[in-house]
């Protein structure tokens, strides 16, 4: 896999005219070249639904006269850049406007309407599909891409003509969701073996990625037709910049290469003349290579073909860096103490562990918990037998377990299937309170914090111990009876166990992740802090000195750890457009990674600077003196 990537978007009207009427061949490749970019992703056929090159099986935009395909891979081939081509699938505004009874509809009576400026999401399972595979086989004929990269590919709960007829010969009924869903994966996966089936035809070797701008997690069918994964996550466009993180957490459970995918743009796809700060883009494509992808950066080409040389120096910046951290990023795997077990992105938890420097995976179900130190089953996971012997056998082999809200308990609340905690109701008071028993890492001390989420009534077996009190409040916010602007106070005779600590089990009864992704609250993250902390005495990496919004990862390759530390201060700029100008240095950072034997040398990387060190208790030490943006550190061993 390429590390230096673009997405180079060409969706143009073809009310344009002279499309690529400026394109220069050196041009482009000096674009290239100054951009450090190793590979880019070109167009075939656009979201208006144009070819861009000579075709039998659609029409080439009315604006452009000759092959501007043949004339990017051309220029891509003979500098060395690798070129996959772009295909819109699931848009085809031309297609759409000539055959509306072929979009997907979410009722059979849905209105279709043209009279505003946007696309129209077209159904796989109408003749669409077989003009589609046949612009593919074009493509892979006359091209042989290395990849295909199809665009906007889902499940849809789709109630189109066709669809309805379909459902009812295969026995669904058009009005069950369930049902609607069931046959909308049907169309799906029917829609992508029938890709791969047109590309194996002519060129098996090509690689294919269908883009639904997500990663559905735990469906493991929906990626496997997908040769590598390429993470859609612009933080400005709307994703922000703690979901990347936990994608690219989760994605690395799947065993595919997988890369970060990120745009040049102030805010998203489509933004002509829009730009991010260098140290953005520095901070981003770090972002990606300390979680183990690939990088790439999203442009939309200048409809005349011609590339805009201000986007390439602005790439250019974060990529020539990127080229010298490639050596210590290729083949390195993620060494990670905590698995996140959930059936979708834990969104709080990802948010605790990432401020709190915990290495971690994002799992789900079907993901082996082999060499997980501590496994968090995060608020409200749907509980089975086979889950509970996972979990049981985690706990046997000597794994520790932290478990919030109903998360682990079966149908009669017992937990994993055992008595060791049982479940009695949901807390009739809601919100509610959690009080501390030692103030011990929490800023404000022993006192009565607000728990927004619901929490549960439990019992635990004598071999636990209270970490925290669950405090009810007076009574419920009701119109017969409130208290103050937002909700009653606590009542000090209400008091139970909240959250409980046993050797290898800790619970927290409240929802406590749903409520630190809704509120942020301090005192959540120094709850699930201090329950980490004690089943979690030696984790793999501490660091001292990096502030919230800092990140820290640990991988392995070759013989060697590479520790990477990342900061950039954000802000909101606008209406929720959350940006990176300013770069802040930090000195003086210190981390201890746990080894099993004294180092030969500690290096900082890519500028190949010895590092002091020190050895000691099973961790070695050091002090990285200054942090600005991105920092990897080599520990050979």
């Amino acid at each position: 896999m390429r590390y230096r990537q673009v997405h180079l978007d060409f969706h143009t009207s073809p009310a344009i005219k002279n499309v690529g009427g400026a394109f220069e061949k050196t041009e482009f490749q000096r674009a290239l070249t100054e951009g450090h970019v190793d590979s880019i992703t070109v167009f075939s056929k656009c979201h208006h639904g144009y070819s861009y090159h000579p075709t039998r099986e659609n029409e080439m935009h009315p604006g452009l006269a000759f092959d501007l395909l043949g004339a990017q891979l051309e220029a891509c081939r003979q500098i060395g850049v690798r070129a996959p081509v772009y295909i819109s699938a699931g848009l085809d505004e031309k297609y759409a406007v000539k055959h509306p009874e072929h979009l997907v509809r979410s009722s059979p009576d849905q209105a279709i309407r043209f009279d505003q400026p946007g696309y129209h999401l077209i159904c796989f399972n109408t003749p669409y599909l077989d003009l589609l595979l046949r612009q593919i086989r074009e493509v892979v004929t006359v091209y042989r891409p290395v990849e295909l990269f199809l665009d906007i590919c889902d499940i849809r709960s789709c109630r189109c003509p066709h669809c309805v007829a379909s459902m009812k010969e295969k026995g669904y009924d058009p009005d069950d969701p369930d049902d609607v869903y069931r046959h909308g994966r049907e169309v799906y996966f029917n829609y992508t073996r029938r890709v791969r089936q047109t590309v194996d035809e002519t060129a098996p070797e090509t690689a294919v990625f269908h883009n639904a701008g997500r990663i559905p997690f735990g469906d493991r069918e929906f990626a496997s037709y997908d040769t590598h994964l390429e993470l859609e996550s612009l933080p400005t466009g709307g994703w922000g910049y703690d979901h990347f993180p936990m994608t690219a957490s989760y994605s690395r459970c799947l065993n595919k290469e997988y890369l970060g995918m990120t745009g040049k743009f102030h805010t998203t796809w489509g933004e002509f003349g829009g730009f991010k700060h260098p140290n953005a883009l520095r901070y981003e494509t770090s972002l990606s290579l300390a979680l183990g992808a690939g990088c790439s950066v999203g442009d939309q080409l200048h409809p005349s073909g011609k590339p805009d040389m201000s986007t390439y120096r602005l790439i250019g910046a974060a990529y020539s860096e990127v080229e010298a951290k490639e050596p210590f990023c290729r083949g390195a795997k993620a060494v990670s103490d905590i698995a996140v077990l959930a059936d979708d992105y834990p969104t709080g938890a990802n948010r605790v562990l990432l401020e709190k420097k915990y290495l971690f995976d994002v799992v789900d179900r079907y993901c082996s918990l082999d060499g997980y130190k501590l496994v968090i089953i995060s608020d409200g996971i749907r509980y089975d037998g086979e889950l509970g012997k996972k979990l049981r056998d985690h706990l046997a082999r000597g794994g520790k377990i932290l478990a919030t809200g109903s998360a682990g308990f079966d149908g009669d609340g017992r937990f994993l299937g055992t008595d060791v905690i049982k479940l009695s109701a949901e807390d009739e008071n809601k919100p509610n309170y959690m009080r501390p028993v030692t103030g011990d890492g929490f800023t404000n001390g022993i006192t009565d914090y607000h728990m927004s989420t619901q929490s549960y009534v439990f019992e635990a077996d004598g071999s636990f111990s209270t970490a925290a009190f669950c405090v009810g409040s007076y009574f419920n916010r009701t119109a017969e009876h409130f208290c103050s602007h937002r909700h009653t106070p606590a009542d000090p005779d209400k008091t139970r166990p909240g959250a409980v600590i046993s050797g290898k089990i800790g619970y927290i009864c409240w929802r406590v992740f749903e409520d630190y992704a809704l509120l942020g609250s301090l005192h959540l993250k120094e709850l699930v802090t201090a329950m980490i902390k004690k089943l979690l005495p030696d984790p793999s990496v501490e660091v001292q000195g990096l502030p919230d919004r800092g990140i820290m990862t640990l991988t392995r390759q070759d013989g060697r750890l590479v520790n990477h530390l990342l900061f950039a201060h954000t802000t909101v700029r606008g209406r929720n457009v959350e940006v990176i100008e300013d770069a802040v240095p930090l000195y003086d950072v210190r981390v201890r990674v746990r080894v099993d034997r004294a180092p030969e040398a500690v290096t900082l990387q890519p500028q190949g600077t010895p590092l002091g060190f020190s050895y000691d208790g099973g961790y070695v030490s050091y002090t990285v003196p200054r942090l600005y943006i991105h920092q990897m550190i080599t520990i050979d061993l």
